[in-house]
């Protein structure tokens, strides 16, 4: 049967799909299902005629899962761009120098309340250390980060409090 037919199921799926990769994941999912249906599929050239309605619904999927993706991409598209730090563009570069030039454990630190947005509590947890550890971790890592952020020329003081987290954003 996959001999018989795979020639008319595969331009069945290539003129149905965007790419050759859509194409032969359809052709893929297509032949699988009729392998675990094999007892369903009828005798003879009717074959092809079931593999284009197995393909047809896997096609179908395949759309609806790509409008599921793509209203995914621009609900969070718009989420990253009301939550996008306001940082001159020409300072995002210095952040990211300063950002680098922390140690590996501040980076780590600083990257799980920024980036992954875990809490002091959250973060002891995935140390393996006290919550008050972890604050006082947090804290001094983020004063290295200020300073760093000094040092690379980054009006700190321009933006607040909330220099830090900003520059934790610019980073994701």
């Amino acid at each position: 049967m996959y001999t018989a037919h795979y020639d008319a199921v595969a331009r069945y799926a290539s003129r149905r799909t965007s790419s050759p990769d859509d194409a032969v994941d359809v052709l893929g999912e297509t032949f699988l299902t009729a392998w675990r249906r094999l007892d369903d599929v009828p005798p003879g050239d009717e074959a092809r005629l079931w593999l284009y309605a197995v393909a047809r619904r896997v096609l179908a999927n395949h759309y609806r899962g790509a409008a599921r993706r793509e209203l995914l991409v621009t609900k969070l598209r718009g989420e990253f761009t009301e939550a996008a730090p306001t940082w001159e563009p020409s300072e995002v570069g210095a952040v990211q120098a300063a950002f680098g030039r922390l140690s590996a454990d501040d980076r780590e630190l600083l990257s799980l309340t920024g980036w992954e947005g875990l809490s002091p509590g959250e973060v002891a947890q995935v140390l393996g250390c006290r919550a008050g550890t972890a604050r006082a971790r947090l804290h001094r890592a983020r004063k290295r980060f200020a300073r760093a952020l000094a040092r690379e020329g980054v009006d700190v003081e321009r933006y607040g409090a909330r220099a830090v987290a900003m520059a934790e954003g610019v980073l994701g």
